[in-house]
């Protein structure tokens, strides 16, 4: 027995489901080796997230090359931006995005996207409301670098700061970063304004770790469509 089942009794909902509830307080479970985590090594996941990405790379492909074109015109630069993000047990990969700034920054600082940001092309905010931006990672999905579902990368700058601040920040690499996940369904995903804000997401983070299921995937995917049409901390 596990010392996350040790608190819970039949009638309590799993940590995920009170991640969302500010004022609920999860019991903090040990880390958990990796060959003990199914999220990491289910191979139903990993088939849905490469059957998921082909079917969607398919589909958008014209909206992908039409969204590279229109980048490349409207300001100098790349079409695809190109960042250094933590994943799986700590590994460091480069996430693909579609430039959306006037900036590609990816050193020791980097500044987060505000509201009116003034680095923030016109193209740029349509593509970051409707999370456009987003799609090249499908391609990281594919090279076994990204999930479908799971905790939203940072960039490593902000993994630095965050984690010495935030107890239990380096669990959420204990599985695949995702295109969505649990944190963004609860509100979580955005700006961070506070230390409040991050805790709140590392929290729903582990807690979507430690209770994982293929089932849970799928009710979070169900959950990110809307969002993309009225997501407030999408910008």
């Amino acid at each position: 027995m596990t010392e996350l089942t040790q608190f819970r009794t039949v009638a309590e909902p799993p940590r995920w489901a009170a991640a969302c509830d500010a004022s609920a307080s999860a019991p903090v479970s040990p880390p958990i080796p990796l060959a003990r985590l199914a999220v990491a090594t289910s191979r139903r996941k990993r088939c849905f997230d490469i059957l998921g990405a082909l079917l969607a790379l398919l589909v958008f492909l014209p909206l992908l090359l039409t969204i590279a074109i229109l980048v490349r015109l409207e300001s100098p630069g790349p079409a695809l931006f190109r960042q250094r993000r933590t994943g799986l047990n700590g590994v460091i990969f480069t996430v693909f995005k579609f430039r959306t700034m006037t900036v590609t920054e990816d050193g020791r600082t980097v500044r987060q996207a505000t509201q009116n940001d003034t680095r923030i092309t016109a193209l740029g905010g349509v593509l970051r409301k409707l999370s456009l931006d987003e799609l090249p990672q499908l391609l990281n999905v594919l090279r076994g670098e990204m999930s479908l579902i799971g905790p939203r990368p940072h960039a490593v700058a902000h993994d630095e700061a965050w984690g010495e601040q935030v107890p239990n920040y380096a669990r959420r690499f204990r599985a695949r970063p995702g295109l969505t996940g649990y944190a963004a369904i609860c509100g979580h995903r955005g700006e961070v304004k506070d230390i409040e804000a991050i805790v709140a997401r590392i929290e729903a983070d582990n807690a979507y770790i430690d209770d994982w299921s293929f089932w849970l995937d799928i009710k979070i995917a169900l959950k990110t469509v809307p969002l993309v049409f009225t997501d407030s901390n999408a910008y």
